[in-house]
């Protein structure tokens, strides 16, 4: 099979990661987006590895690293957008982003006060 196939597959996968990540506001929807993304780069290492024909399966050793680890951070992931909706209802990201500053300022008045939360 030429490699010119997968490349094409994993460079349509990643553009549409890239989308969903910069395009999206769900905090579920830009993990998937990342989670596209890897396997993107899963698919042009075993595609380059099944290029190389050098009987090392490295290229599927990585995949398989890759796969791991992005288990890891997707449940890493899901559990603090969890805690997210738990606390604020929602699990919009660019509302997230304001929520960190306006922790921070009731945080900083309430030591103020000499009150504990």
């Amino acid at each position: 099979m030429p490699l010119v196939l997968p490349l094409l597959l994993a460079v349509l996968l990643f553009c549409i990661g890239v989308y969903g990540i910069l395009a999206r506001r769900n905090a579920i929807t830009v993990l998937m987006s990342f989670e596209l993304m890897l396997n993107a780069v899963n698919l042009n290492l075993v595609a380059f590895d099944a290029w190389r024909l050098d009987g090392l399966a490295t290229g599927q050793t990585l995949a398989v690293f890759v796969i791991t680890i992005a288990a890891a951070e997707i449940g890493l992931g899901l559990a603090i957008v969890l805690l997210l909706f738990r606390g604020h209802g929602h699990v919009d990201v660019d509302a997230a982003r304001d929520l960190v500053e306006v922790d921070r300022v009731r945080t900083n008045d309430l030591a103020e006060k000499g009150t504990d939360r």
